[in-house]
């Protein structure tokens, strides 16, 4: 058995192309979807991600400014920042590009942001409202799996799904999104012991723990909805925290690395934006 792939980059693209066309209509009303990037210094890896959703907002017809601050900026000149882009009617989507600067405390910047324009979702408000199950902003890579999932029409009421990692990034609101929708639900981690154990009972496991093949063959129930979310840099390219090619001869579905989870949270990003420019125009 070969598995299904999870195409997420054809899912991304149906996304932005709604996206697209809902600002358009949205341009009718004199608003125009407005989102503004702050990167702080040169991360070489911030960089390549900003500009990609530089260019993902242009194609969607949004307004995109990058702030790009000096790596000697405060956390007082950072927060002053924040501010002013709270205040300013045509930016309706604010993102800090993390990593910051080890002085700058993240904890600090994301609260500082209006929990209406936090369209990463990370802001206590909205990770509050996803506890709580009320409708909110919501992080956008935990988001776009469940956007795909539900587009290949994978069942998740009563399944058991696995989540191998704990960030408040991904692992945590994946939790939360997953419970919402019934699943019975595990969260692993990097202390996890005799990880295959939980692993092997995931009718949907979720790889996002930043570990270079760590979910093995051995370690996935035949036919399993197989998530990979990480991105690990090696010498030959791109590998996920699953080891691709063998698994998807055990699994029934799996993302391929590049072009499964990535493309979505873009995607999803565009959609978090845009649905704050309408609430704003209410």
């Amino acid at each position: 058995m070969t598995a299904n792939l999870l195409d997420g980059k054809k899912i991304a693209s149906e996304i932005r192309e709604n996206v697209a066309r809902r600002a358009e209509e949205l341009k009718a009303r004199k608003v125009v979807p407005g989102l503004t990037v702050i990167l702080v210094g040169e991360d070489p890896a911030s960089k390549v991600y900003v500009g990609q959703k530089e260019k993902a907002c242009r194609e969607a017809g949004f307004k995109s400014d990058l702030l790009r601050l000096p790596e000697t900026t405060t956390e007082e000149e950072l927060l002053s920042v924040i501010g002013r882009l709270n205040a300013d009617p045509s930016v309706h989507g604010i993102l800090v590009q993390l990593p910051l600067p080890s002085r700058i405390d993240p904890e600090a910047v994301i609260a500082a942001i209006d929990p209406a324009k936090d369209v990463d979702g990370f802001h206590p408000v909205n990770v509050g409202h996803l506890v709580s199950g009320v409708p909110g902003i919501v992080p956008c890579t935990p988001l776009g799996i469940v956007r795909m999932l539900e587009s290949y029409r994978i069942p998740l009421p009563g399944k058991h799904a696995v989540i191998v990692g704990r960030s408040s990034i991904v692992g945590k609101p994946m939790a939360h999104l997953l419970l919402a929708r019934d699943c019975t639900v595990t969260v692993c981690h990097s202390r996890t012991p005799d990880l295959g154990y939980f692993t092997r009972q995931a009718d949907v496991l979720v790889a996002a723990v930043g570990r270079p093949r760590l979910i093995t063959a051995d370690m996935v129930k035949p036919g399993a909805v197989v998530v990979d979310v990480g991105i690990n840099r090696l010498e030959g390219g791109l590998v996920g925290d699953v080891d691709f090619e063998a698994v998807r001869e055990v699994a029934g579905w799996i993302t391929p690395v590049p072009g499964g989870v990535g493309p979505l949270t873009i995607a999803m990003l565009l959609e978090n934006t845009l649905s704050a420019a309408l609430r704003c125009s209410r």
